[in-house]
């Protein structure tokens, strides 16, 4: 399959570029406003601003705990402009260099302090633990449409209307449970997104899958770090199981997790600049073993199918077939990438002239079910 070109965010007009003059802006104001870093702390921030809308791309310090990793997958783009980067390579420095910035990795007290925590903590304490749907298809869309939870996106998009299943662009709901039927009593993982209110319903369904048999076991997969805003994190884990221990849920799965039925699960990979297909083999064998990967949201679709301007027809087992088991996207569109869209959906949603793919008010139940992965 020809490969579609890299999206980047030099592009005028392009939803790449907003996110880095427009959201990126808004996002440094909140976390200024969430927390009292110094005049150190905030004349760094706004040097990152200056640098990636208008500078080149420069280096960690060498002291960085990742120095090495950074400088060889930024080979042969320091010192260029940032928008001269793939613009997903480009995005996740910005988000490794706001660490850096606020002294999440240096020596002093604010060495570990999640500078998104604030923001996270407050949509936790104001999301609801209930009303997820008590069937199969309700716990589905609720972990589905859980997703337009996103501080990110947020900071730009606005809250919107709640979108409903009219709003598929694609729906393998019911390939989403033949799957899991036919791997029952196997393992499932699910890479997690956001943190707060998309965590809550991801944890309902994944009890609903221990529950029902229809995992034996579940790797729940979160980010070593803070990451893109409200990506969850083992805190992150915690706090919404903390917010859920008032429910039988929340009970079944703190003891899932203490019993080791749900594991929760890391890899510094999850916060690498590249897409899936160039995972490391140990977290590849870990996927290989599943019966069924659910990847969540729309940064583990850009890394999962490539972030590239794909024709939309592009059959999406086409831009999956390297990944090591049966594999899922639920995911509501916050960016460019797609594929696996039939014509007539596109017809009909291009007549609208409205940006449906990155509004958030779309999604899709993706599924490549391929059986000689398992």
């Amino acid at each position: 399959m020809t490969e579609a070109a890299v999206i980047r965010s030099d592009v005028p007009g392009s939803f790449a570029r907003a996110v880095f003059h427009e959201r990126h802006p808004r996002l440094v104001d909140d976390v200024l406003a969430a927390l009292p870093y110094g005049a150190r702390q905030r004349a760094e921030l706004e040097r990152l601003l200056a640098e990636s809308t208008a500078g080149v791309l420069e280096p960690l310090p060498e002291d960085a705990p990742d120095h090495a990793e950074w400088l060889a997958w930024g080979e042969g783009l320091w010192g260029r402009p940032w928008g001269a980067a793939p613009f997903l390579w480009a995005e996740s420095y910005f988000h490794r260099r706001l660490l850096e910035a606020t002294g999440y990795f240096g020596t002093g007290v604010w060495r570990g302090i999640d500078p998104y925590g604030p923001l996270k903590a407050a949509e936790l304490a104001g999301a609801a633990v209930d009303g997820f749907g008590a069937g199969p298809q309700e716990l589905l869309a609720s972990a589905l449409w859980g997703n337009r939870a996103d501080l990110g996106f947020r900071i730009t998009a606005g809250e919107g209307p709640r979108a409903g299943t009219d709003a598929l662009v694609a729906d393998d709901s019911a390939a989403f449970w033949s799957a899991l039927e036919r791997g029952r009593g196997g393992r499932v993982c699910v890479v997690a997104d956001n943190a707060g209110p998309e965590l809550l319903p991801d944890l309902a369904l994944i009890d609903h899958l221990l529950e029902h048999g229809l995992a034996a076991e579940v790797a729940l997969f979160v980010k070593p770090q803070p990451y893109f805003v409200s990506d969850a994190t083992m805190a992150d884990v915690l706090a919404a199981l903390g917010r859920l221990e008032a429910t039988a849920a929340g009970r079944r799965l703190r003891r899932a997790v203490e019993d080791g039925t749900l594991a929760v699960r890391t890899d510094p990979f999850f916060c690498a600049p590249l897409p899936y297909e160039a995972m490391p083999a140990g977290l590849r064998a870990e996927f290989a073993g599943a019966a069924l990967t659910v990847l969540k949201g729309d940064l583990n679709y850009r890394r999962l199918v490539g972030d590239r301007h794909w024709p939309p027809t592009t059959p999406f087992a086409a831009t999956t077939a390297h990944f090591p088991s049966p594999v899922a996207a639920l995911r509501t569109l916050k960016s460019d990438v797609l594929v696996g869209v039939d014509a007539a959906t596109l017809d009909r949603l291009d007549a609208a002239g409205t940006p449906w793919r990155t509004s958030g008010r779309h999604a899709l139940v993706q599924v490549d079910g391929a059986a000689d992965r398992r």
